[in-house]
């Protein structure tokens, strides 16, 4: 659905100039030494249809200048991004505006809801903008509600919901247009603890309805893996590191994706598949793991076993899990070796 390919933005004096006497590939040292702020360094990444993609890092590293080269709403320095096929650097401003509003839906940290408006004119304020008649936009208003849990509050207004409640206007609006792509932008790090997590969870029944595309910024390891089908994990705009969330925990390239990960509760994310041995030291009558099951589910079982279990994917058999390698994985302290330093 996306794809981009060396994507840079630098900020500085015609930093176009600069990349073309660097061959298009200077080091992010050269170019801090050459007074240039590297917001994306060297982009490359595909999100695939139906695909929640997470971006995420730490304030500065460059996910929300990312998704904007993406959308175009920057103007990438170099670099090219596709959208369904559509060189997006290449169209023309006409183009951009009809696939902005037609094809894109965008959700940001602030709300920014028209205050004079009500719910509902807030939702289909984009249908306004592209001169659907208010019948339409009146029964479209009407779904989106129902949809994001807002029934029988489209006459109020925004001073009248709660955060929480503001926010699924926020997202309500950006699926007014019924968008191929869905970019999010830390769309819930200004809420309560509570109240995020009751909208992640509504995000995810969400996309178990609409099955959108979606790229979701966020600083939170937690969120990401939650949500994620894949992460891409960004440092000082460059991306370190993407892969499924058992990936980053159980190989994680750098230190600065290492630090993400050492806090999380790795029974809720490594699957029997990512710590299990080799299929030959399987006692096949110490019984069965599926290899996509969580630990959390499997652990009291593996645990009782004395022997090393088989581990089957589609009633195929492709590995062995023991006690020792569920222990260790759960709560051991090793690290795969070859890992190096983020900031290498």
């Amino acid at each position: 659905m996306i794809s981009c390919r060396d994507v840079w933005k630098l900020y500085g004096p015609d930093p176009e100039k600069f990349l073309r006497q660097h061959d298009g590939d200077p080091s992010v040292d050269l170019v801090k030494d050459a007074g240039y702020i590297p917001a994306v360094v060297a982009a490359s990444l595909d999100v695939m249809p139906g695909e929640i993609l997470v971006l995420m890092g730490l304030s500065g590293s460059g996910k929300s200048t990312l998704v904007r080269c993406l959308s175009r709403l920057i103007e990438p320095t170099a670099g090219s991004v596709h959208f369904s096929g559509v060189d997006l650097l290449a169209a023309s401003g006409k183009e951009l505006i009809d696939i902005r509003r037609h094809r894109m839906g965008m959700v940001f940290q602030h709300f920014a809801l028209f205050p004079h408006r009500t719910v509902a004119e807030n939702i289909v304020f984009p249908l306004e903008v592209q001169g659907v008649d208010s019948a339409t936009r009146q029964r479209r208003a009407a779904e989106i509600l129902s949809l994001v849990g807002l029934e029988g509050r489209g006459g109020y207004y925004p001073r009248e919901l709660s955060g929480g409640q503001q926010q699924r206007v926020g997202i309500g609006r950006s699926l007014a247009v019924e968008p191929d792509v869905w970019f999010l932008d830390e769309p819930f790090s200004a809420l309560d603890p509570l109240i995020r997590r009751e909208m992640q969870d509504e995000f995810l029944r969400l996309q178990s309805v609409l099955h959108k595309t979606i790229v979701f910024i966020t600083h939170d390891f937690s969120e990401a893996i939650r949500l994620a089908d894949r992460i891409a994990i960004l440092y000082e705009g460059q991306i370190v590191q993407i892969g499924r969330a058992e990936e980053l925990v159980t190989h994680p390239a750098t230190d600065y994706v290492r630090a993400f990960a050492r806090d999380v509760q790795r029974d809720r994310i490594l699957t029997a598949g990512s710590v299990m041995g080799d299929v030959a030291d399987a006692d096949a009558g110490a019984g069965t793991v599926d290899a996509g099951a969580l630990l959390r589910e499997i652990a009291p079982t593996v645990l009782a076993s004395s022997s090393p279990m088989l581990v089957v994917d589609d009633g195929v058999a492709v590995g062995s899990l023991t006690r020792d390698a569920v222990i260790d994985a759960v709560w051991g302290t090793s690290e795969p070796e070859g890992t190096d330093s983020g900031e290498d």
